[in-house]
């Protein structure tokens, strides 16, 4: 079931022509379009279903620069600085506020790692206080865990992603953006080896630059281009529950599963590492540059045979532009939710906190998270195709930084000098050999 969703009246006429297309109306793409109307472009949002109804409102809600991988930290930084003024800027709830977010631990490999990390963290100003066994503790009340210390960083935060990415996509129309949902882009027109349009279910919108953010769907819609992305999805299950006693006010990670306060009054509840990996034709084309991802989180992960061998975004699908494309075939990517992962987080829930203890499931869902080998990614112009832009493989942290993502995307767009270095996040890392290694921290 999918998660409850704000909802989105399209614009009535889909436009002949636009200065740039955004594919894809996620967090990523929503505030990429935001900031191009901001900076005075004319913007048409595309999505093949409706704003926000993959994997952006499927998150937990996490906005956090605590444990990023270290090339993206500058970025989650930036992103936490927009989130703390971004619902007065929109004019619109989004949900933020920076109530911190805690760690905790038995694990002494998982101490040992968050001390590590959060001494690198001070070379670029972020600053997040460790925490001894009797602070983890102090920090938990109303916990039986017997934390042997933890991590907390007072500037993160959360927001509810039912309403952030809606409200991003509305205030991009209010600065002259168009919005347009159930449109599904089955592909670019390209002439003299340029991007000269986009080709729609709808018509033809004429333009020289198009953003694809995609998310899941990325890799697919560019090898319909003969464009090599290395993307790799991992089916995962969150749930909410019904209203809680309030144990914290924010996100609390805890050994194998995480909560997160929601304005609503209950909690959702997330499973870390765990999730389910589908063989399909995408995974065994890009399964060289994943093994050393593969290898450090195989133990979370589970394997299956399933649909997305025959179709979805990981299938080895082609088709013509005049005809029905996988994209208008899977409107919502709507994994079922995993029910053993949510009875052990029910489970394990109740024995970290007896007060949580016969909670109420309000609704649970799958989501599909799209990841790169090297765990951050890609926000870039496509050099071999000029034109294109893409900003995708967040591998799950993408609502967090989204509003910085889609600030450097805007930035790369329009030539502007960038929020933070770009040089992470170049496609070309995808594509020239560059040994992409294994992520940092999730």
């Amino acid at each position: 079931m999918s998660p409850p969703l704000q909802i989105v009246v399209s614009d009535e006429k889909l436009p002949t022509s636009a200065e740039i297309v955004v594919i894809g109306a996620g967090i990523a793409g929503s505030t990429a379009a935001y900031w191009l109307a901001k900076k005075g472009h004319k913007v048409a949002l595309l999505d093949k279903g409706v704003i926000g109804g993959e994997q952006t409102s499927r998150n937990w809600g996490w906005c956090r620069q605590q444990h990023r991988d270290l090339r993206e930290l500058p970025l989650a930084m930036k992103s936490l600085e927009i989130w703390g003024d971004l619902s007065r800027e929109l004019g619109a709830e989004t949900g933020f506020r920076r109530t911190g977010l805690l760690y905790v631990t038995t694990r002494p490999d998982d101490f040992a790692q968050w001390e590590a990390w959060t001494l690198k963290a001070r070379e670029y100003q972020m600053h997040s206080r460790v925490l001894s066994g009797a602070e983890a503790r102090e920090l938990t009340p109303g916990s039986t865990g017997d934390w042997i210390g933890g991590v907390h960083s007072p500037t993160d935060g959360r927001a509810e992603p039912s309403l952030a990415g809606p409200a991003i996509a509305e205030a991009a129309r209010r600065l002259g953006a168009t919005l347009h949902q159930n449109c599904a882009a089955r592909g670019l027109d390209i002439t003299n080896g340029k991007v000269s349009g986009v080709i729609t279910e709808h018509g033809v919108i004429a333009t020289q630059t198009v953003l694809l953010a995609g998310g899941a769907w990325s890799s697919l819609f560019c090898r319909r281009h003969d464009l090599r992305l290395a993307q790799a999805s991992v089916r995962s299950t969150s749930f909410a529950t019904t209203a809680a006693p309030e144990v914290t006010d924010g996100g609390l990670s805890m050994p194998d599963v995480t909560i997160r306060r929601r304005l609503d009054g209950g909690y959702t509840v997330g499973l870390g590492g765990r999730g389910l990996v589908e063989l399909s034709p995408q995974g065994l084309l890009y399964a060289r540059q994943f093994w050393p991802t593969f290898k450090k989180r195989r133990a979370g992960l589970t394997f299956g045979i399933g649909g997305s061998f025959l179709e979805g975004p990981e299938s080895f699908a082609n088709w013509s532009f005049d005809l029905e494309s996988p994209f208008e075939r899977q409107r919502t990517l709507d994994p079922a939710a995993d029910p053993v992962l949510v009875q052990r987080g029910l489970t394990r829930r109740g024995d970290h906190y007896p007060a949580l203890k016969g909670l109420k499931v309000a609704h649970a869902w799958g989501g599909l998270i799209d990841s790169t080998p090297d765990g951050i990614p890609v926000i870039s112009a496509v050099d071999p195709l000029p034109g294109l832009f893409l900003s995708t493989g967040y591998t799950g942290h993408g609502f967090g930084i989204g509003p910085g993502a889609g600030r450097l995307a805007a930035d790369l767009i329009a030539g502007d000098p960038p929020i933070v270095d770009p040089t992470p996040f170049r496609y070309s890392r995808m594509i020239d050999g560059t040994d992409l290694g294994e992520p940092g921290m999730m």
